[in-house]
């Protein structure tokens, strides 16, 4: 099995891609395969969020680029920006990964989630897409000392 443990930051060409959706771009730890079938094995820093074009560096030396799988999204686009705002602060309000356009909003596929839309006068439909959601306010810096925490986490992907 192929290890990785380092995001990779040269200018290197990539020679392996490794395609993943969002939930699995979020953790550091695991065992997944590159799009030609060879296993692999993340074990990246903890909190790591990967990105659709990110490059990681394997231990043999290759460079592996990242694809955001397409996935099953909502996107709801609103009358107005005040509408908008509304739907971004409901979302916000119950921890949802968003990701933010210009007009628009698109989260995961959920029909709960769908129906508060729709509720909030928002147009939804439905899509196929790579989710690239906003890291969100506590991407950096954030602490939670209560439990003491050491570095920053998005709630939903602790």
């Amino acid at each position: 099995m192929l290890l990785i443990e380092t995001l990779y930051t040269g200018d290197a060409a990539p020679t392996a891609r490794l395609t993943l959706d969002f939930d699995a771009r979020t953790k550091s730890r695991l065992r997944t395969q590159l799009e030609d079938g060879e296993e692999v094995g993340l074990f990246l820093p903890r909190g790591t969020i990967l990105r659709g074009g990110d490059r990681l560096l394997a231990a043999d030396g290759r460079i592996v680029e990242v694809v955001a799988a397409p996935e099953d999204l909502i996107e709801a686009r609103c009358a107005d920006a005040f509408a908008l705002a509304r739907a971004a602060y409901h979302l916000g309000n119950r921890h949802v990964a968003v990701q933010v356009g210009a007009g628009w909003l698109r989260i995961q596929a959920d029909h709960v989630l769908e129906t508060m839309l729709t509720g909030l006068g928002a147009e939804v439909a439905s899509l196929t897409a790579p989710f690239e959601p906003e890291a969100g306010a506590y991407a950096h810096g954030h602490h939670h000392a209560e439990r003491g925490a050491t570095e920053a986490k998005i709630h939903q992907y602790k």
